[in-house]
């Protein structure tokens, strides 16, 4: 299912979310452009699952309200020990505060980097948010974008920066 973010929150993306019956499993940025002739809306209607609903809801609730917090179930279906420990880790950062690599790593009894590289690879981002976790020098990276390095067409450290605008957390 591909959910409309309306333009002016995030302009031009779109967010794919894959889910099964029970759980959502990935959630990825695309460009609008790239989005199929089938793609959801936000509204919602009696013909999809109760699942759907609430992923349809919560998202909607999450970009109007800022301190709206997600409790859709989640699964990760990738990932080694590590990433997932510091995938629950990010869960328990609440909206509105950041953590730094070093602190998160210093929480799991790891490395900044190795916390980094797990936030990168984070098939879950906004629900698993990885936007919360910041350099100890300024706003660090998100989804493999740096300030000094960019990967695709998207400009993740802009949604990286709208997200902690959103959220109020301060930077």
């Amino acid at each position: 299912m591909i959910l409309n973010i309306p333009s002016s929150v995030l302009p031009n993306l779109s967010l794919s979310i894959i889910y099964t019956d029970t759980a959502i499993t990935n959630i990825k940025f695309i460009p609008t452009q790239q989005k199929t002739i089938l793609a959801a809306t936000l509204s919602i209607n009696a013909d999809i699952s109760p699942l759907e609903q609430q992923i349809k809801y919560q998202f909607k609730q999450y970009f109007l309200l800022s301190g709206f917090q997600f409790s859709l179930a989640f699964q990760f279906i990738k990932g080694t020990e590590f990433q997932q420990r510091v995938w629950y880790a990010l869960t328990e950062i609440p909206i509105g505060k950041v953590m730094t690599y070093g602190q998160l790593a210093q929480k799991l009894n790891s490395s900044p980097r190795a916390v980094g590289n797990a936030c990168r690879n984070n098939p879950l981002p906004i629900i698993v948010p990885c936007h919360r976790i910041v350099s100890a020098s300024g706003i660090g990276g998100y989804a493999g974008d740096t300030l000094t390095r960019q990967n695709t067409d998207i400009d993740f450290l802009a949604i990286k920066k709208w997200l902690l605008a959103h959220e109020r957390a301060g930077f």
